[in-house]
């Protein structure tokens, strides 16, 4: 998974040049750390948040097959996801909670929810300046925090290319995927 996090990393890395906020830095110097990690972060958000804006309420709890998640369901997936991030940013230890469908009824509460996720991330990275090593909860050891937090941008990646195939069953184009204006 670590390979599959760089690799996404990387290209979300190289696809902040269009993003709508560059990193910080002058014009061909790298930004800081946390920039960067923060460009990356935002850009595979950005996509999510997108999508969750954009897909028909309706089909919200359109489901691929019975045994997995529903398109809501993955959305307050990627938000549990986030909080988990966040927590062991802090404290080192995982403690995901995945959001209930019957708690988070209506897509405004599920968007909402997603966008505080992804705020309060953001916030943390901004505020740490993603220095600082950070225990891995997936492993006994220390990691960069630049790892730990592309390791989340993998994450939002994954999923991402979830929500592309539930799109892609019911006949819609992601937002990503139309033609730009």
């Amino acid at each position: 998974m670590r390979i599959a996090a760089v690799a996404l990393a990387l290209s979300c890395l190289a696809a902040t040049a269009s993003a709508e906020t560059p990193p910080a830095g002058a014009a061909g110097k790298p930004g800081s750390p946390a920039d960067e990690v923060l460009a990356a972060y935002n850009e595979a958000a950005r996509k999510i948040v997108a999508m969750a804006e954009d897909y028909p309420e309706a089909k919200y709890d359109f489901k691929p097959t019975p045994e997995v998640r529903s398109f809501a369901e993955q959305i307050l997936h990627v938000a549990g996801g986030n909080a988990g991030f966040l927590e062991a940013a802090r404290t080192g230890k995982w403690k995901e909670e995945e959001p209930s469908r019957a708690t988070y009824k209506t897509k405004a509460q599920i968007v909402a929810l997603l966008k505080k996720s992804v705020a309060d991330n953001v916030a943390y990275i901004k505020q740490s300046g993603a220095t600082a090593p950070v225990k891995s909860p997936f492993a006994p050891k220390m990691m960069s925090a630049m790892a730990y937090w592309f390791d989340a941008v993998g994450h939002l990646g994954e999923h991402y290319g979830q929500l592309v195939f539930y799109y892609r069953l019911n006949k819609l184009v992601p937002p990503e995927s139309r033609p730009k204006k």
